[in-house]
């Protein structure tokens, strides 16, 4: 298996990541080691260097680049508001083990208080330029974030996020190589990023049940689940967030990665090691393993 999104090298993991990554690799995995902050990039090529199945992203998460509280399920913490550095960035995606550039991209989910929608994207999309710069530069695949806001106060929603990037991505003007971490779009945004040459990662958001009073949303992320080319598919964790429904409400680990395969094997119709054996076919091209 390979996980390819998780955040190995948090806090979340300071008292058990060794037996953590041991659980990995008795069931054979890999898994990329994203970064969201120079420090953490720092750390995921650390333990690149150390274990043999993993591999590092270094990128600056979109939310990091400024101050807002994030408070969620999963999650609470403050952003650190770091500047993004292209040198010190592009001397760490030098290393030998980085595989790819990111996390990195558009978020409207959260917004400081200080800041308006348009001002934020602004900002946002010329940090992202610079991660292509260095992706391009380098010849390795961007990790893509696209998160959509929050609804509005009477219940509708607003513009897509997905509508952002992929108008970003279009102006580039030329095939992009990476992936859309934890896609949650519809079918037709899917198309539009499969037409600009990337992948579509799914996490163990896919296994949730659709909300009762608000289903719609899952049903559409099932619909690219149904749909999209096999060669197109990644799968992953963003571990320590997102833990499938089999194990909702805990800490996620890569491992759990497997629970993601099971769910979309089956409703493909095909089997498990069929699916596994495709989807890490798929992230050793795009990241280059050999």
């Amino acid at each position: 298996m390979y996980d390819t999104h998780s955040h190995i090298q948090f806090k979340a993991y300071e008292d058990d990541r060794d037996e953590v990554i041991k659980k990995c690799k008795q069931k054979g995995m890999i898994m990329n080691a994203i970064g969201t902050q120079f420090k953490t990039s720092q750390d995921a090529i650390a333990l690149a260097e150390k274990h043999d199945n993993i591999y590092a992203t270094v990128g600056l998460h979109p939310i990091q680049s400024y101050k807002v509280k994030v408070d969620e399920e999963d999650t609470s913490f403050m952003s650190i508001a770091e500047e993004f550095d292209i040198d010190r960035y592009l001397e760490l995606a030098k290393h030998p083990k980085v595989v790819a550039i990111g996390e990195t991209g558009l978020d409207r989910f959260h917004i400081p208080d200080d800041k308006t929608t348009e001002e934020l994207m602004a900002e946002q999309i010329e940090v992202f330029m610079r991660h292509y710069t260095i992706a391009k530069q380098l010849d390795l695949p961007l990790v893509i974030h696209v998160r959509d806001p929050k609804k509005n106060d009477d219940g509708s929603l607003p513009a897509s996020t997905h509508v952002d990037m992929i108008r970003v991505l279009k102006e580039i003007g030329e095939p992009i190589k990476g992936v859309i971490h934890c896609f949650s779009g519809n079918w037709s945004e899917a198309q539009e990023y499969l037409k600009l040459g990337l992948h579509l990662g799914f996490t163990g958001v896919v296994t949730y049940k659709p909300k009762q009073l608000d289903p719609q949303a899952q049903l559409d992320l099932l619909e690219v689940v149904d749909n999209i080319p096999l060669d197109r598919m990644l799968v992953e964790t963003d571990a320590p967030f997102l833990a499938p429904q089999e194990y909702r409400g805990k800490r996620s680990e890569p491992w759990m990665v497997e629970e993601v395969l099971k769910f979309i094997a089956k409703r493909r119709g095909m089997s498990f090691e069929e699916l596994e054996g495709v989807t890490q076919k798929n992230a050793r091209i795009l990241f280059n393993i050999k």
